[in-house]
């Protein structure tokens, strides 16, 4: 059975465990806590030299980053997640490379971190003006979701893919992060759309949030 390294509240560790649930891959799964150094202990780090979570390990191969563990993940046996086509998953890849670059780390990261992680952590008061910046990106991004949403159920063709997993991460800890997401009802429909499945809940974290 394969083995995932991770840090249950953080919402990477979190979408590759439900990703693992949807499509019924069994895990073994061993917590790296975050909030106490554990990701730079030298066990930790000679499977994961960037001392970071999720990693999977499966027999001899070793796999981080939370994006190519879903495509591992999916790739284990045929599933409409991560369908058998070219351009779906052109599509699924555009999107979460999408997310990676803009909507994770400019507009949702910042508003979970200064707005939750910091408080929790005792990181000191939030930066307005970090705050300031992601609620200018989340409502750049935010319409360019809304728009794309307001006529399809889901983001790549008419059935849940991976793209929604990756897309829906970021925005686990919305509420509490501040995060105006009934500003845009399309979003917020397909969010819960896709938070509902039992999945989500069979995965998650069963204690406060420590960092993100």
């Amino acid at each position: 059975m394969m083995m995932l390294y991770g840090f249950p509240p953080s919402p990477r560790t979190w979408v590759a465990r439900a990703v693992a649930a949807q499509l019924g891959i069994p895990l073994e799964f061993e917590i790296i806590d975050l909030s106490k150094g554990q990701q730079q202990a030298p066990d930790y780090r000679a499977i994961n030299p960037t001392g970071r979570t999720p990693t999977l390990v499966d027999g001899d191969f070793k796999l981080w980053e939370t994006t190519a563990i879903m495509h591992y993940l999916a790739g284990q046996r045929p599933n409409t997640l991560w369908p058998d086509d070219v351009r779906s998953r052109a599509d699924i890849v555009r999107w979460q490379s999408w997310t990676l670059a803009h909507w994770e780390k400019e507009s949702c990261v910042p508003l979970v971190f200064e707005r939750l992680v910091k408080p929790i952590l005792g990181a000191g008061p939030p930066d307005e003006a970090a705050i300031a910046r992601g609620l200018t990106s989340f409502a750049r991004d935010a319409k360019v979701l809304e728009a794309h949403l307001a006529s399809r159920p889901y983001l790549v063709g008419n059935a849940l893919t991976l793209a929604d997993f990756s897309v829906a991460g970021p925005l686990v800890y919305f509420e509490r992060a501040g995060i105006p997401l009934a500003d845009y009802p399309k979003l917020h429909e397909w969010f819960g759309r896709v938070t509902s499945l039992p999945c989500w809940k069979e995965t998650a974290p069963q204690a406060p949030a420590a960092a993100a």
